[in-house]
């Protein structure tokens, strides 16, 4: 087993006018671990990341990578971790080779540039100036950037936005083969698919606190499963067995079920008794989206007003 290499322990931060973006949340990530950081706009994972980052000082708590305080001891913590923000600075009228170089000349240890620019496919762009770069270009030379010092902990922050379908299926096998490579990787997204698919662990803030952590499969545990189809004219719904907590839309039909095995079998052995043909049958399991929308959805008040804005 690895050592935590992120710890997270009552972390706050409070913003100006005692607004609480961050409220006495905790968390671990292992090493080699992925763990996906989830919540709707101003829940708090911004300001989370940025602690960890050692950007911020926290308000409250205590916050450890590789097992030091990234704030004040910066200097040691930094050259061993990597930083995708959501929006890169770059001088416009520079190449792309030419940011690559710059960067590498501030950092301990870096790749080549053509290596660093291979790794996200932009190997064919190293003469394009940053100012003629695409939005989901722009995201392959952050990420690029973040990669440089080969590091122990990969901070991505939105990294796949602005990429098209294939770009973000690139992105993915390389955030893998970091991981599986040891490098733990802490990432915060809009994508939903994108956490399931990567994530080893997850947690979904809202207004400054985690509501719901585990791995993807723990997570969307916590919703039903669902069953839906649409009976034939003269079976009425009323037919169904009591024991399926059904609804109905006239012949629509919707169970929703903590036991889809069970429940599908039941439904199955009765339409089989009845000669009754189900159209349109779709059973499956819950979403982590559904999770997230659900957590949301039951959170909608805001918590509190404040000064301040967090993300």
């Amino acid at each position: 087993m690895g050592w935590n290499v992120i710890e997270v322990d009552r972390l706050r931060r409070t913003y100006a006018g005692g607004f609480d973006a961050v409220n006495e949340i905790s968390f671990t990530v292992g090493e080699g671990q992925l763990f996906a950081l989830l919540g709707t706009n101003g829940a708090g994972k911004t300001s989370t990341v940025e602690v960890l980052e050692g950007l911020a000082r926290p308000s409250g708590g205590t916050v450890r990578v590789l097992g030091q305080d990234p704030y004040s001891d910066r200097a040691t913590v930094r050259p061993r971790t990597g930083v995708m923000l959501q929006e890169g600075g770059f001088p416009t009228d520079l190449t792309v080779r030419e940011t690559v170089r710059m960067w590498s000349g501030c950092t301990s240890g870096a790749r080549p540039v053509d290596e660093a620019l291979g790794l996200v496919g932009m190997g064919k762009r190293a003469g394009v100036r940053v100012k003629q770069l695409s939005g989901g270009e722009r995201r392959r030379l952050d990420l690029a950037l973040a990669l440089l010092g080969r590091p122990d902990v990969l901070f991505l922050d939105e990294p796949t936005t602005g990429l098209d379908a294939e770009g973000r299926r690139d992105t993915w096998e390389l955030v893998r083969a970091l991981r599986d490579g040891g490098t733990t990787v802490l990432l915060t997204t809009h994508y939903l698919e994108e956490a399931e698919s990567l994530a080893d662990q997850l947690a979904i803030m809202h207004a400054g606190r985690i509501e719901v952590a585990g791995t993807p499969a723990e997570v969307t545990a916590t919703r039903p499963s669902r069953i839906r189809f649409r009976l034939p004219e003269g079976t009425e719904p009323g037919q169904l067995p009591l024991t399926l907590r059904a609804a109905a839309d006239g012949r629509q039909i919707e169970i929703r079920t903590p036991e889809l095995q069970r429940d599908l079998a039941e439904l199955l052995r009765w339409a089989e008794e009845l000669d009754v043909h189900l159209e349109g049958l779709d059973a499956r399991s819950a979403s982590l989206e559904e999770a997230f929308l659900d957590i949301a959805a039951r959170r909608a008040e805001p918590a509190g007003t404040g000064a301040g804005v967090a993300a």
